[in-house]
């Protein structure tokens, strides 16, 4: 499969102004120069990325360094690339069944939180003062993740990726890592169908 990666990723990005802080640009042309490998010639990475890698890339934040909304976005398209590849690569090498069978199960691990009731959907953080995500607007969003998943609603993986949840303290909100991670499950799932 060949992969147009100057698509994927642009040669440079913009900066923010000097005084605003950006992502390290050192550290995100480290990791999309091994990205490139991994897509032009995986044979040859010496530290192979994939989808996963790139939805877990993190970058430290710097003065004048690269835009972050214009570098997350090329991570997005990069993702899907490589979310595709792998795809069909599974495909290729186990049949479309065996891809159907992963994505369901993933898809039925999914649905069982989704299918719990508003407001006990995960964890609620057991320190009082823990930083936590707003109930309903994580509730919310699991809603809408059952109609796309059960009723074929229109959702884009992005709405996911860029969900933003009104902050909560305490057990007030829920656990933040675990509905980070929960969505990290989704993106990967909804960028497998896509």
């Amino acid at each position: 499969m060949a992969l147009d990666i100057h698509r994927q990723i642009p040669a440079s990005f913009e900066r923010v102004q000097r005084s605003e802080y950006g992502y390290n640009a050192r550290q995100v042309d480290q990791f999309l120069q091994r990205a490139r490998v991994s897509l032009e010639t995986p044979q040859a990475a010496t530290e192979p990325v994939n989808s996963a890698d790139v939805r877990a890339v993190s970058f430290d934040p710097v003065k004048g360094g690269y835009s972050a909304a214009v570098v997350d976005a090329a991570l997005d398209r990069l993702e899907d690339a490589f979310a595709r590849r792998e795809r069909d690569e599974l495909i290729a090498a186990r049949g479309e069944e065996a891809w159907l069978r992963e994505i369901g199960s993933l898809s039925g691990i999914l649905r069982g939180r989704l299918h719990r009731p508003d407001g006990d959907r995960f964890r609620r953080p057991t320190k009082s003062k823990a930083r936590s995500y707003n109930t309903d607007d994580v509730d919310r969003l699991c809603r809408e993740l059952v109609a796309y998943l059960e009723q074929d609603k229109p959702l884009s993986v992005d709405s996911v990726r860029r969900a933003v949840f009104r902050p909560a303290v305490g057990r007030e909100g829920y656990e933040e890592s675990q509905v980070d991670a929960f969505l990290d499950r989704v993106v990967e799932l909804m960028a497998a169908i896509d």
